[in-house]
């Protein structure tokens, strides 16, 4: 088996409330107050819709607001990988990917793990390019009694849709949610029928305007006892029939402790795109750079960024003698 290569959940579509779209020249992330299930394949106009996306809305051109899902999975934390994380917005690559206790960080003598003090009093992430960033897998199922409960829409059940996302909002309703349910459940997440739900709210800092976040309750119409009940009936049918939930559980645990970071160049310049927009200001906040506008290569790459820094704090270390100047710094 390949080393350093972290094997993540086999993905089939994408689960997305916005999109990038062009203004003046420039690609940018858009919001939206709707689901879009879309496939993994982009053409001229963007990512081509996944079929399961017009089966799940019940009139043509109605918002999609709620999806029927299940987890792939018991474990919370293999659900939905949360971290803090900083893209090299030039390649794509993971930077520096962290918990807020200790992360690993690409540095000019390898990978390294050091603290982590999260963005908000991290010297590196004061540009703003180091966000919390979500994923979370997901199958879409479709509404309606089966043999096997509920119909799987995608036709593989070991694949799932992923939904992605930055936001604070999201991600803590989302951690939140699955936590109460692995307790209340006894641990039978991936049997339980659930659904995807858009919710809206409205702050100061959104200057009273709503912004959406995404929520994971239970199904319309079912309360805890009956999704339990169901659950653990289930659970039992599977074993009977040879199928081993925990043993799939460890085998993707297993698979993404293989990879220092789970993220693909491939998938990373698409994450920067949507989720890591370019400011109208280099990293240090003071516009475009003097040295960026003579550059012909075009704009200073945040791993170079990175690097210098770094570089600055080796020095400074050296010629004070503190070896904690360093950490300071990082």
């Amino acid at each position: 088996m390949l080393k350093g290569l972290a094997l993540t959940p086999p993905v089939i579509g994408r689960i997305a409330i916005g999109r990038v779209v062009e203004k003046a020249g420039r690609r940018l992330p858009e919001k939206d107050d709707e689901f879009t299930l879309t496939s993994q394949v982009q053409n001229k106009e963007g990512w081509v819709p996944h079929p399961v996306d017009a089966q799940l809305r019940k009139d043509p051109g109605a918002k999609l607001r709620s999806i029927p899902v299940r987890l792939l999975f018991d474990d919370p934390d293999l659900s939905l990988r949360a971290n803090y994380t900083m893209f090299d917005r030039a390649t794509g690559r993971p930077l520096c990917v962290g918990d807020g206790e200790s992360c690993k960080r690409v540095t000019l003598s390898g990978m390294q793990s050091l603290p982590c003090p999260s963005p908000a009093v991290c010297a590196l992430a004061q540009d703003g390019n180091c966000k919390p960033y979500g994923r979370l897998h997901v199958r879409v199922e479709a509404e309606g009694n089966t043999e096997a409960g509920m119909a799987d829409m995608s036709g593989d059940e070991l694949g799932s849709f992923v939904f992605r996302t930055t936001g604070f909002n999201s991600i803590r309703t989302l951690s939140a949610r699955l936590r109460y349910l692995f307790a209340v459940s006894g641990g039978l997440l991936a049997g339980l029928p659930l659904e995807l739900r858009l919710r809206g709210k409205s702050t100061t800092l959104s200057h009273r305007t709503p912004i959406y976040y995404v929520d994971l309750t239970l199904r319309a119409g079912s309360n805890l006892a009956q999704v339990v009940a169901l659950a653990r009936q289930e659970r039992e049918q599977q074993a009977a029939l040879g199928l081993d939930q925990a043993a799939l559980d460890d085998a993707a645990r297993q698979g993404l402790a293989l990879g220092e970071f789970e993220e693909s160049v491939e998938e990373g310049i698409d994450v920067v795109e949507e989720f890591y927009p370019e400011s109208d200001t280099d990293g240090d906040g003071a516009g475009v750079s003097p040295q960026s506008a003579k550059d012909p290569s075009g704009p200073i790459s945040l791993r170079s960024k990175l690097n210098r820094r770094q570089e600055a704090v080796a020095a400074r270390t050296a010629a004070t003698g503190d070896p904690g100047a360093a950490h300071v710094a990082a």
